[in-house]
């Protein structure tokens, strides 16, 4: 992007905010140039990710946080990831379709983004469309996953808090017992409290927290009921968030620390991919697949074999 449009990226203009997320989704060179014009003005953000199953009601849950945020004086980005279309690769459902109540608000901004098959719950260019709304003056940003299920755990290494949303009979009280997307809570919601079991569903998850170990001064999830389409109990979930954000405070460098630790160390073996496949002669790849598939060589042997061949050029 031309510096112009940077500036306006960074004034927070809408149209401007939304081309420069499809620069990052699209991965071209353009995007990477944009990250760059950007990540000095990033890092004021806070970044809410709320995953759960789906049908758990996390879009109602998260236009409501919207407005718990709006009446704090909080200007929002939202990253509503949804499943990708098999006819345009696209977000399945559109930009601000389940969120319509905030349309019209200049300081709140939703965007649907496409797996395009990535797995985990988020985009893959989650990360950079969160630095983007940072750059453009959002306070928070709210990450709403595609509500793919138990592994649905990518959300813990993009978001400052993730909140866990459950339900009543949705079999969450044996989801709790497990591992997987039960660990990464920081705050528990059972939505839809007014159907019969959500006592129930509290119950498991409280004893489920109980059999952990928590150290003294440590962060012990709470477990929340609200009704999301009432508004009731929204405004406790928004003041936990707030709790635990001053209770981490000490802990947020380090926090920020690992997390682009792990950002730096995914997009170097992406980038190292790059280099391998593209000074490689052309079909070798595609025969060592062969070798690997046809059980003439293991994978370790091969992807070993590759890099000596890429290192002899």
């Amino acid at each position: 992007m031309t510096p112009d449009p940077i500036s306006r990226v960074l004034a927070g203009d809408p149209r401007a905010v939304a081309r420069a997320i499809s620069l990052v989704e699209d991965d071209a060179e353009a995007g990477r140039e944009l990250i760059g014009a950007i990540y000095g003005h990033t890092g004021r953000a806070y970044i809410v990710g709320v995953t759960g199953a789906p049908g758990v009601g996390k879009s109602t849950l998260v236009d409501r946080l919207i407005a718990e945020a709006r009446r704090a004086g909080r200007t929002v980005g939202v990253l509503a990831i949804d499943p990708t279309s098999p006819f345009s690769g696209g977000a399945l459902l559109g930009d601000r379709v389940r969120m319509t109540t905030h349309s019209n608000d200049t300081d709140v901004f939703v965007r649907s983004m496409a797996t395009r098959g990535h797995l985990g719950g988020v985009a893959a260019a989650t990360s950079d469309a969160v630095l983007v709304l940072d750059a453009a003056g959002k306070d928070l940003v709210i990450i709403e996953t595609v509500g793919v299920g138990q592994d649905e755990v990518d959300i813990v290494r993009t978001a400052d808090v993730s909140i866990v949303v459950l339900v009543p009979g949705a079999g969450d009280d044996v989801q709790a017992l497990k591992a997987g997307i039960m660990e990464i809570a920081d705050i528990f919601v059972v939505n839809k409290a007014d159907r019969d079991g959500a006592d129930q569903v509290v119950q498991s998850v409280t004893a489920n927290l109980s059999l952990q170990t928590f150290a003294e001064g440590e962060w012990r999830p709470p477990v929340l009921k609200t009704e999301a389409a009432n508004g009731v109990g929204v405004d406790r979930l928004w003041e936990d968030i707030g709790r635990f954000r001053q209770h981490q405070a000490p802990h947020y460098q380090r926090r920020q620390q690992v997390r682009h630790e792990a950002r730096l160390r995914g997009l170097l073996a992406q980038r190292l991919v790059e280099y391998v496949e593209g000074r490689l002669a052309a079909g070798a790849f595609e025969r060592m697949v062969d070798d690997v598939a046809n059980r003439r060589i293991d994978p370790y042997s091969a992807a070993a074999r590759l890099v000596t061949q890429v290192l002899s050029i």
